[in-house]
């Protein structure tokens, strides 16, 4: 048994609702839609552990008295 993916069509006119099977460029653009928001999460993801690591290399760096970089020193300011 395969699974249909459906859309509902709502009319706001008249309050009508109507579930229909996907069409193909419908099915197709889920799926580009779907890679994409994956790409977006793990780049987010990604961006979140680069800033993690800098402020706590800037923080070792601040209790240790060594200078630090330019891109730690912005994380702290920002």
């Amino acid at each position: 048994m395969t699974d249909i993916s459906m859309a509902l069509e709502i009319n706001c006119s008249t309050g009508e609702t109507v579930y229909r099977p996907l069409t193909e460029e419908e099915l197709v653009q889920r799926d580009v839609d779907a890679a994409s928001y994956a790409s977006y999460q793990a780049a987010l993801q990604e961006s979140e552990i680069k800033l993690a690591t800098l402020k706590a290399s800037a923080k070792a760096n601040l209790i240790a008295g060594k200078p630090l970089t330019e891109e730690e020193a912005s994380v702290l300011i920002f």
